[in-house]
């Protein structure tokens, strides 16, 4: 995307009655799979990454690339505590992959690297431009993560010389993706929630989890709920406090992005951000970008008009609501600040989303 453009968070909404029953149908199904009670098909893999030689893998890569190709049936990757500098991908063709980290909190295993969209690849063939840089993708439908911390780290202080300093740290381009107290930090487009092409639905659930940034942190097409999380505002690598939350990229019939019982905060400037602007990416008018805030605290950050243009797009033709959100950095509806009635909120709730799939830990 063009330039420019902890705290703890509060307890579960929605399906968290799910995820619990599916964390304990995991560890039933395991210990079962452990005894040969079960077969194959009916319990998920595990395979254990440790920096110390402990596990089976020392890298969370070469766990994944051990999933055989084709393989549809749950493999947990579980990732004890340290730090992993490393580029992991999980492809299209390895489906309901979990990355696990074993810590007693999300910050005890972190997966963390540098690329930005201006890096050059090792290869000689180019940079690797924004989708590219992200230090975690997963293409795999059924991509789930929990309690790890993922990061890209890109100092853009020191690589000023550099035009495109845009650094994903997960990026996410499947259906049923499901991140439950996970971390994703970085500054600029931080965590892409993307499909697998303009036509495929990819629909993505987030709960009891932080994101970090600072320009277009949460972009991309997918159909995603942000849900009981905390969106944390960053200053940018002069010092500044100016930015914009989301950038969806939406298709004219799906769903964007819903932040439903959240906390947006950080330790900037009052009214310097921005909830969101659309992104019509490669300049396509047939999107119809949508963001909707709802029910959510917003902190004196927050603008008063808090939508913006996007690249000669106005975001009053596209689909960007509020609904009784609080806080210091709430406000009334007016023209500049569309919020939805009653009614118009009682088709954009969290299942209205995810339409069907319920997301449980497995």
């Amino acid at each position: 995307m063009a330039p420019g453009r902890r705290t703890t968070a509060p307890r579960h909404r929605g399906p968290h009655k799910a995820v619990s029953a599916g964390t304990a149908a995991l560890l039933a199904a395991a210990s079962l799979w452990a005894l040969g009670s079960v077969s194959e098909a009916e319990a998920a893999t595990t395979i254990t990454v440790a920096k110390d030689g402990s596990g089976q893998y020392t890298s969370v890569q070469a766990a994944v690339n051990a999933v055989p190709s084709g393989n549809t049936a749950r493999v947990v990757v579980s990732i004890k505590p340290g730090t992993y500098r490393e580029l992991v991908k999980i492809p299209s063709d390895k489906q309901n992959v979990t990355l696990q980290g074993t810590g007693s909190s999300r910050s005890d295993t972190v997966i963390v690297y540098n690329n930005a969209s201006g890096t050059k690849k090792p290869d000689g063939s180019g940079n690797y431009g924004t989708s590219g840089s992200a230090t975690v993708a997963a293409e795999g439908n059924g991509f789930q993560a929990r309690n790890l911390t993922i990061s890209n780290d890109f100092d853009e202080a020191a690589n000023q010389s550099m035009s495109d300093r845009q650094a994903v740290a997960l990026r996410t381009a499947a259906d049923k993706v499901f991140l439950e107290s996970v971390a994703v930090n970085g500054d600029q487009d931080t965590l892409l929630l993307d499909t697998a092409s303009k036509s495929t639905l990819g629909r993505v659930y987030m709960t009891d989890s932080v994101v970090v940034g600072n320009v277009d942190f949460i972009f991309g097409r997918a159909t995603a709920v942000i849900d009981s999380s905390v969106i944390t505002l960053k200053k940018r690598w002069d010092g500044t406090s100016a930015g914009y939350i989301a950038a969806p990229s939406t298709a004219a019939d799906r769903k964007g992005f819903l932040i439903t019982g959240s906390t947006v905060n950080g330790d900037v400037s009052a009214s310097s951000f921005y909830l969101g602007r659309p992104w019509h990416a490669g300049g396509d008018a047939s999107l119809d970008p949508m963001a909707t805030f709802r029910q959510t605290t917003l902190s004196s950050a927050v603008k008063s008009a808090p939508w913006t243009d996007m690249s000669g797009f106005s975001w009053k033709d596209d689909r960007f609501a509020e609904y009784k959100n609080t806080g210091p950095g709430s406000g009334a509806a007016s023209s500049n600040r569309p919020q939805l009635s009653d009614s118009q909120a009682a088709g954009q709730e969290t299942a209205d989303w995810l339409a069907g799939w319920t997301p449980s830990a497995s």
